[in-house]
């Protein structure tokens, strides 16, 4: 074992730097993610589901706003050659401070209308006190990004992950102490305010007087490319809380908005480590089209073996984790959190392709696919609510990224030529072990021994362990390639 290590971790190579920078990051992200689980069960009977609700709108709205001033500093400088040099780090604080105090004062004028909107007065203090959290994001260290595009991760993990944490520490005090939506609106701005004080007692940077022109033009040269991209992604990632919230009431919101967030948890962990690796991973490789598509086939035909069976688990026992998770009223929106699973599985692999064509500085590429999803979210979302109910924002969701991996796919094989027969293999042959998961628990419950929570979790979990054996040994046996070969 010791020599197994030392061959893929040790060294400088690049294939090293990734392992041991996956390892940093996914230690530190389920560090994260285990602190925000344990946070949300308390929260959940602390206070009332309207609370999460009205919270769902706020963030929502704040989301929405901040993407039409995205302007991809983090990205810019970790894909441009000369991102570590002073006079780009030194643009990057700047667009970022521009771009956090644009969106504080359309947030703060337009909180008011918001509130009229929805008929709740307590949404304008909440955007207003939580929006300074994206303040305090826009004045971070850019040096804690070069960490990252140096492949420095450790630094970048315990700035993000380890403020994060902090964040979900208060949150959780302040729940006990206010018992109200108040302790997530202050919650959320200090995770902001750890991430920042972190990024610069690790990654010191002194903010200059002046910008490099030059410096600010290659980076928004990038800009134009991701310009509208983060917009159309959030209309399809929140178009559902918008049009619910109008529809139903705060507390069924609030139990929607719960149970599509505990799958969106691990979706966010998994999604942010694979680009925090692979990112710089590709960008080292943009020239190298066949290694970059070895990598993307080996990384998408993984990322299959192991969601598939879980998505068999969350058919099965999506009520059970629900209810033992956060409590018997939060089971009625366990077809919410079933659909919500399968648009998480599929946004998963549609992200790797999205990481090539960033990586490779063709972003706008990547704006057909979330035009697309943009559009069939703004026309299905309302009748879908309408005619299915809640989970009919699920629904929608689950058309609309069909469509937009279907573009991509296609718009990445123009690209860099990758053979799709693997990539359909990937899906056909992951499908049909997650059958071996689908026997087990039909048998279980035929037997009735799915009749109440902690069984059905267990021979789902079990029927999962089934199929995660007969994928390790497909693999073992080189019937399908899921290496990390760099």
């Amino acid at each position: 074992m010791k020599q197994i290590l030392q061959s893929h971790f040790s060294g400088e190579s690049l294939k090293a730097k990734v392992l041991r920078g996956g390892a940093l990051l996914g230690s530190g992200s389920t560090a994260e993610q285990l602190f925000r689980f344990g946070r949300n069960m308390v929260l959940t009977r602390l206070l009332a589901p309207q609370a999460f609700g009205t919270m769902a709108v706020v963030m929502s709205t704040t989301a929405i706003l901040e993407s039409f001033l995205d302007v991809g500093a983090r990205d810019a400088l970790i894909q441009n050659p000369r991102g570590s040099e002073k006079h780009y780090v030194g643009a990057a604080w700047w667009l970022s401070v521009g771009r956090s105090s644009g969106i504080y004062f359309v947030l703060f004028l337009l909180a008011p209308w918001v509130g009229r909107f929805y008929g709740n007065n307590e949404l304008v203090g909440l955007m207003r006190v939580a929006s300074i959290g994206l303040l305090l994001e826009g004045v971070m260290s850019p040096r804690a990004y070069v960490s990252m595009k140096e492949m420095k991760f450790k630094k970048w993990m315990i700035v993000n992950h380890g403020g994060a944490i902090c964040g979900v520490l208060i949150t959780l005090l302040l729940g006990f102490l206010i018992r109200d939506v108040w302790a997530l609106a202050i919650g959320f701005v200090s995770e902001h305010a750890a991430r920042c004080v972190l990024s610069y007692a690790l990654c010191p940077f002194t903010p200059p007087i002046r910008w490099n022109r030059e410096a600010i033009r290659e980076l928004l040269g990038f800009s134009k490319g991701v310009f509208g991209l983060s917009i159309l992604n959030l209309v399809f990632v929140r178009a559902d809380i918008f049009v619910l919230a109008k529809l139903y009431t705060p507390a069924q919101l609030g139990l929607y908005a719960m149970a599509v967030y505990l799958i969106q948890t691990p979706t966010g962990f998994i999604v942010n480590l694979l680009r925090q690796t692979l990112m710089p991973t590709f960008s080292h490789i943009q020239n190298d089209s066949p290694r970059i598509n070895r990598i993307l086939l080996q990384v998408t035909g993984v990322i299959l073996l192991v969601g598939m069976p879980g998505l068999v688990f969350l058919f099965f026992c999506g009520h059970s984790l629900l209810t033992l998770v956060y409590g018997a009223r939060y089971g009625a929106a366990s077809a919410a959190l079933i659909v919500a699973s399968c648009v998480a599985l599929l946004n998963i692999v549609n992200n790797q392709v999205t990481t090539v064509f960033y990586a490779k500085g063709l972003p706008q590429l990547h704006r057909g696919c979330v035009l697309i999803m943009a559009i069939l979210m703004i026309f299905m979302i309302y009748p879908f609510a309408k005619w299915f109910g809640m989970v009919g924002g699920q629904w929608a969701c689950l058309v609309a990224i069909v469509a937009g991996c279907l573009f991509q796919i296609d718009r990445i094989r123009r690209v860099t030529g990758v053979n799709l027969s693997p990539y359909r293999k990937s899906f056909f042959v992951s499908a049909a072990i997650s059958l071996s998961a689908v026997a087990v628990c039909l048998m279980a419950r035929s037997l009735g021994s799915m009749s109440r929570p902690l069984p059905t979790l267990f021979f789902g979990a079990m029927g999962c362990l089934v199929a995660y054996g007969l994928a390790f040994a497909i693999v073992s046996r080189g019937r399908i390639d899921s290496g990390l070969s760099l």
